[in-house]
């Protein structure tokens, strides 16, 4: 019998363990600010945020510059002249002047370190305070679909957290989609899967495993509460578990007609929401609602009309089968719209999670390839020290004044 050699019996070994060891992501530092660092993870754009608001705010202004600069010249000199907004019957012709004045209207609501975030911002990318204020209160106008399943319905009880933009792929949104990766000075860290400019959320994860997507609806014109992306922002800096999330919503005044999933990993159960100006509901796995009326064991389903007909009729015919890939294809057209700008699928006990962005073109993400991450790999990434350093904010410098949020009455 011929001897295997120790050479031999240790190659094999090590492909063993190259065959069954995740392949380590290609990564790429571009650029750093203070404690923050601009990087590349398989392509895919990673910005890290550490510290203050402000010095959070400054690292996200200087390291994405460019795309901040383009996207709110986009927005407002661009796409904005295409919006026929009406609030309480009366057409307003100037929607920048408009988002000013609902800006105004909630600022007493909101928490002054969002505000002091944006200014660091403002001076990081060289902006008007002004002008990346009111960029930032863009998603109260635009009125997507959700899911959460557990237990008996996937294949190992896995919580699976499914989460569609269908804000609109004409935006050019996609062209700077980033992954926040932040941590803030006495909070807990969290990913927001966002666009430069950005600090609030409509989808994010946090290292506490509570996850969160929301879906909009009406009631354009009641703006006296905390704007839906700074809750969404609230829930995962501030929640451990999914009743402090869903608190988060009961507790404060809330705006326009949204609703939401919310995921916690810990516990294994996610809910639906409905958190309004006016009402607040919560709809556990396996209920039902005069709106959602498919109750499905183990399974919370939002989205509306024939999209949420077949996301119903999917999640029945797959039921205890799903895992990671056949979550993912829940979110296919045409449960995911035309307009679908991203689609997002939560591991959220794992902290895995896998996006996908709509392309330049205005290919719907639902058509486009998944990159998949991992929160708490992405936490313990550190930039290179051969990367460019941009200058922080000087270390004697106080934030910004307020900037005076200017615009037209939109209360009814």
């Amino acid at each position: 019998m011929r001897r295997t050699s120790i050479r031999t019996i240790g190659m094999t070994l090590l492909l063993v363990v190259w065959a069954v060891s995740p392949l380590r992501a290609e990564t790429k530092t571009i650029a750093r600010c203070g404690a923050g660092f601009l990087e590349e993870v398989n392509g895919y754009r990673v910005l890290h945020l550490k510290g203050t608001p402000y010095e959070m705010g400054y690292q996200h202004g200087a390291l994405l510059k460019d795309d901040i600069r383009e996207n709110v010249r986009f927005l407002f000199e661009e796409k904005a002249n295409e919006l026929k907004l009406e609030v309480a019957g009366a057409n307003l012709l100037n929607p920048k002047r408009a988002i000013g004045g609902i800006a105004a209207t909630q600022k007493k609501f909101i928490p002054e370190r969002f505000f002091e975030e944006l200014r660091g911002m403002a001076a990081g990318a060289g902006l008007d305070a002004q002008e990346v204020t009111v960029a930032n209160f863009i998603p109260e106008l635009f009125h997507c679909s959700g899911f959460a399943l557990s237990g008996s319905a996937t294949k190992d009880g896995t919580l699976y957290h499914g989460r569609i933009l269908d804000y609109g792929c004409d935006w050019r949104l996609q062209d700077h989609a980033v992954l926040i990766i932040a941590e803030p000075e006495g909070r807990i860290p969290f990913v927001n899967v966002t666009y430069a400019g950005f600090i609030g959320s409509v989808t994010g994860m946090n290292a506490r495993q509570v996850s969160i997507g929301e879906m909009g609806g009406r009631g354009l014109g009641h703006w006296d509460g905390i704007p839906m992306a700074i809750l969404v922002r609230m829930v995962l800096e501030q929640a451990n578990d999914l009743d402090q999330a869903v608190a988060v919503f009961r507790d404060n005044p809330r705006t326009c007609e949204y609703y939401y999933v919310i995921a916690d990993g810990k516990s294994g159960k996610g809910v639906g929401m409905e958190a309004s100006w006016d009402t607040f509901g919560v709809v556990p796995m396996g209920g039902t609602h005069p709106r959602l009326p498919h109750a499905i064991k183990d399974a919370v389903l939002l989205s509306a009309g024939d999209r949420y007909e077949e996301l119903a009729r999917r999640v029945k015919s797959g039921f205890g089968t799903f895992d990671a890939d056949s979550a993912r294809a829940l979110m296919d057209r045409p449960v995911a719209m035309k307009s679908n700008l991203h689609s997002v699928l939560f591991e959220t006990k794992s902290s895995r999670f896998w996006v996908a962005n709509a392309a330049k073109d205005g290919a719907p993400a639902a058509t486009q390839p998944y990159h998949a991450f991992q929160l708490t790999d992405l936490l313990t990434h550190e930039p290179s020290s051969q990367a460019p350093t941009l200058p922080p904010p000087p270390a004697d410098s106080a934030p910004a004044p307020k900037p005076v949020i200017q615009g037209a009455s939109v209360t009814p």
